[in-house]
């Protein structure tokens, strides 16, 4: 699928796991600026906080980036230029590369429409699409330094992302409630935003929804006591629930691949309500203890994940919450800071730090923070420095400050292991909340294998009826190589919704990959009737057309999914795909050059556009094309061997027999390179070698009846006509009738039947 909430239900982002569902509606959320009225010093104050300044439009007033001293940057790895430019009072941000002959080549230019941060540490910019979805820009700023350009968080990577969507939990975090079109908050829905987006997280991320609030505020002889009974006051909550408050933002155990937080499935992105508890409305869950996960300092978790592992914290047994150091709606001044925190810190070791002054074993300064809870450069945004919350005696050994590369491991190399309950800190092995912890097993493959029998038995005993548990067990099924047993739960899904779209989906997927593709075809015509504006099933439609031939109807079926959504991540080469079979190259060119503007990473666009250049004799321009392709894909095959190909088309048989030797060497295991280097080696009188490589790939794709025709050829150069005649046997039986008959006039040429 062209995007992960498009694919599954389950939203997978930063860590995250976020299950969608319908809103609660107990009470209605106002325009935060009605808080003013009432409370104009505290709301004043507050809004010059990170939270308050948490996402803005951008104008020349809060502009930045000047401070860099310029804003062209060159990003090294993918070999992408950007700048930020202002016309007319409208900034936007411009990414190209450099093409062939030496221009600007896939050039986009994306109005800035937000800025989300508050530039306290960092502050990345958002495109707003005509659909009303929001695009993270490749480009941010951050403070460090005193103020630099570099890539947003997950972009420094040889493939930085174009389309990354801002999800409706991102949006949860980072400002406050916009309003969402109806049917958009169902599950599996595109994250799009109507109206004008509220500016900054406001009063009631803490205080709860103010409707009934300024209801009973505005009415005639209110009673002072009922005015404040209709709002949240979280000073007057127990201090778990005053910590929830924070922690419905600021808690995630980590930002790798792990489902560390994992919504109730009854539960909204926007249900959560101060004053009750958090582990109503999700789960969180960590890495297992001692798998060297234990000290990871990530830029969220520096916070609440930190502090709850100090000792101040667990002596209090949970007394001790974000509000005993911060002031949620003032933020002292950098000058008043150290004396500040010294003060909250003194409030519980006054005595112990004034023995140890006067012992001389403690310094007598008013900064404990800068020992205690030193600042640390953060694993996975590289360019944030933030304070550790983990308040320890000593800080800890080493330069806390070092610059750090971006992570990005490989499959191989991330988490492989039990998922541990986080909040709550345990969970029973039976009850509906045993299901949740099941799930986490497998929701991201940390705990695949396992986990699957463990999620497939306590679904057979609590048999569940929302429709969502069984298309997870079976996507958990289909990652671990079970298509049957895939469509099975799939088939449950939808027997529970019959017209649900994306059950459609999902057992479309699970059918295709069974080797069912008509029944796969039959289900996706069916999901874009149940949902004819879903851009992503219109591309699955199509997708199911090309595997069975139907070029016509696919290329009419992409350009479909293409009017819903221009900016879907690869339909635009799949239309290509298609183009190409069909023999149409300008058609295929042309959907190629949309394609790599949107994506000028995807190595499959550029190795087809060297493809499509060859069959015009373009040469020099395909060479550019598919060395740009195993730029952005090094040692895939497949595009080293369309590679020699392309030489060995242009004549160029020495780089052809380098590049095809490249494409063994990456995967033994593909024919056409043997193929070709055989042909090759024949060309230099190398028979013998030829014919170790001609008999390599019978060997690899034995039903390949022109690979023996060819082999054969060999083999009679070498006087082995026993040997030539048996292959030309095999491929005179081949379902490809005009090998059949080649094969049967050279046997009968050699006197063979």
């Amino acid at each position: 699928m062209p995007r992960s909430f498009l694919c599954v239900w389950l939203i997978v982002s930063a860590g995250r796991v976020l299950i969608a569902a319908e809103p609660q509606v107990n009470n209605i959320y106002v325009n935060a600026r009605l808080c003013e009225s009432c409370h104009a010093d505290a709301s004043r104050a507050y809004r010059r906080t990170g939270m308050g300044r948490s996402l803005y439009r951008p104008a020349a007033a809060n502009r930045v980036e000047k401070q860099a001293g310029k804003n062209d940057y060159v990003h090294i790895p993918s070999g992408t230029h950007y700048a930020m430019a202002s016309r007319d009072g409208v900034y936007y941000q411009r990414r190209w590369t450099i093409g062939f002959g030496g221009d600007a080549a896939n050039v986009e230019e994306s109005r800035i429409d937000y800025i989300i941060g508050s530039g306290n540490h960092s502050r990345s910019y958002l495109h707003r699409t005509e659909r009303g979805t929001l695009i993270e820009l490749p480009l941010s700023w951050y403070a460090e330094k005193g103020g630099s350009m570099a890539m947003s968080p997950g972009f420094d990577s040889l493939h930085p992302p174009t389309r990354r969507l801002v999800s409706y939990e991102c949006m949860f975090c980072h400002n406050g409630y916009p309003q969402v079109p109806v049917g958009h908050d169902a599950p599996g829905s595109e994250p799009v935003f109507a109206g004008d987006l509220p500016e900054g997280i406001d009063c009631q991320r803490c205080h709860g929804p103010g409707g009934r609030h300024v209801e009973a505020a505005q009415t005639a002889g209110a009673d002072r006591a009922a005015v404040r009974a209709a709002i949240v006051n979280p000073s007057r909550l127990t201090p778990k629930l005053r910590m929830d408050i924070c922690l419905q933002c600021h808690l995630e155990s980590t930002s790798t691949a792990l489902p560390a937080l994992v919504r109730r499935f009854s539960r909204g992105p926007y249900s959560f309500t101060p004053g009750e508890r958090l582990s109503d409305f999700l789960l969180a869950f960590d890495h297992a203890p001692g798998s060297q996960r234990d000290e990871k300092f990530e830029i969220v978790g520096s916070s609440e994940y930190r502090l709850r592992k100090s000792r101040c914290f667990l002596e209090s047994n949970e007394a001790m919450t974000c509000d005993t150091c911060h002031n949620p709606h003032r933020t002292p001044t950098r000058e008043e800071a150290p004396g500040y925190y010294a003060g909250v810190c003194r409030g519980c070791h006054a005595a112990a730090f004034n023995t140890r002054v006067a012992k001389g074993s403690h310094p007598g300064g008013v900064d404990c923070v800068a020992c205690h809870m030193p600042k640390r450069r953060t694993e996975d945004v590289v360019h944030v420095v933030m304070t550790d919350h983990r308040i320890q005696r000593r800080p800890p050994a080493g330069d806390l400050l070092a610059e750090l590369a971006e992570r990005h491991p490989k499959e191989s190399k991330e988490y492989r292991g039990v998922v541990v309950p986080y909040l709550p800190p345990t969970i029973p092995a039976t009850g509906p909340d045993a299901l949740y912890r099941a799930f986490a097993q497998v929701a991201m493959g940390n705990n695949l294998k396992a986990g699957i029998a463990d999620f497939a038995r306590l679904m057979m005993w609590q048999q569940p009826r929302e429709p969502e548990w069984h298309i997870q067990l079976g996507d958990a099924r289909l990652a671990n190589g079970e298509p049957a047993k895939a469509v099975a739960s799939y088939e449950a899904a939808l027997r529970l919704r019959p017209q649900m779209p994306r059950a459609l989906q999902a057992l479309a997927k699970g059918s295709r990959a069974a080797g069912q593709l008509p029944r796969s075809l039959d289900l996706l015509r069916r999901a874009t009737e149940a949902s004819p504006s879903d851009a992503g099933a219109w591309y699955q439609l199509a997708m199911a057309q090309a595997d069975l031939a139907r070029n016509n109807d696919a290329i009419q079926t992409f350009r479909r999914a293409i009017a819903l959504d221009p900016d879907l991540p690869g339909v635009h080469v799949m239309l290509a795909r298609a183009h190409f079979a069909a023999g149409q190259m300008d058609d295929a060119a042309a959907a190629l050059s949309d394609a790599l503007r949107i994506d000028p990473y995807e190595s499959t666009a550029w190795d087809l556009a060297g493809r499509v250049l060859t069959t015009k004799r373009a040469y020099p321009a395909a060479f550019f094309n598919f060395e740009q392709a195993i730029r952005y894909r090094p040692e895939f095959a497949p595009h080293i061997y369309d590679y020699a190909l392309a030489l060995s088309t242009a004549s160029e048989f020495d780089r052809a027999e380098t590049r095809a030797r490249n494409a063994i060497r990456a995967d033994p295991r593909m024919a056409e390179p043997h193929v070709l280097l055989g042909g090759l080696l024949v060309r230099r009188s190398q028979i013998d070698a030829a014919a170790a490589e001609y008999s390599e790939a019978v060997r690899l794709r034995p039903a390949s009846a022109r690979t023996r025709l060819e082999f054969a050829s060999v083999l009679v150069a070498q006087g082995k006509m026993p040997q030539a005649a048996e292959q030309l046997r095999v491929a005179a039986k081949s379902d490809d009738a005009e090998a059949a008959r080649i094969a049967a006039s050279a046997l009968q040429r050699l006197g063979q039947r």
